[in-house]
């Protein structure tokens, strides 16, 4: 049984947190700018599965390992900023390295960028120690131990946040992809589009270390 008082001001905290700024929407945008609205979709189909998988180590006590040991949460910490810059990287090589595209192709909606996708942005979230931290954090304060299992609610709002930002990562996507269609009709655009996905990609993993 969840605490209604709890639920109402879960959502609203939710709400206001999902809808701010941060890395995965900037991840979200870059993605889509980039790749396409599909491509947007996957990313934040992959940011809501990277929220269960916090959510599983939050239930199971990994989490609170991570926030008690400084040398788990850097390795997991260099790890998430390393595949990060990879990332970047390779976003950046792919702009100089020119492919054959058919004229009927979109030049941006391509199987070789956009396939690994969903797998690219839970392991961004899954590797960030910060949603660790927030999951650990954040959830237990609407916990209401006076009423079912800690353990359940805990679960229960770990899985209701991904679920609820979910809609509002597609309101990002949605938006940003009108926008990215403006410049997208124009081939020398995509490329400086791909350019600026790599650079926002490794600011991102600078932004993790700090």
């Amino acid at each position: 049984m969840i605490n209604p008082d709890f639920l109402v001001s879960f959502l609203l905290a939710s709400f206001l947190i999902a809808v701010a700024p941060g890395p995965s929407n900037a991840f979200l945008m870059a993605q889509t700018f980039a790749n396409g609205r599909t491509a947007g979709m996957q990313s934040a189909f992959g940011f809501a599965l990277g929220g269960v998988v916090h959510t599983f180590f939050a239930v199971v006590g990994l989490t609170a390992i991570l926030k008690a040991s400084e040398v788990a949460y850097s390795a997991v910490q260099y790890a998430g900023a390393a595949y990060l810059c990879y990332l970047g990287i390779m976003m950046l090589k792919s702009t100089f390295i020119k492919e054959p595209i058919e004229q009927s192709d979109k030049p941006h909606i391509t199987t070789k960028k956009s396939k690994n996708v969903m797998f690219q942005a839970m392991m961004t979230e899954v590797l960030n120690p910060k949603v660790a931290l927030f999951f650990i954090a954040f959830i237990p304060q609407f916990v209401d131990p006076a009423l079912s299992s800690a353990t359940f609610q805990l679960a229960f709002f770990g899985l209701l946040y991904p679920l609820f930002a979910f809609p509002i990562d597609c309101a990002y996507i949605y938006f940003g992809d009108k926008i990215a269609r403006f410049f997208r009709d124009n081939p020398n655009s995509q490329t400086w589009i791909d350019r600026i996905t790599g650079i926002v990609f490794i600011a991102l993993a600078i932004n993790l270390l700090l």
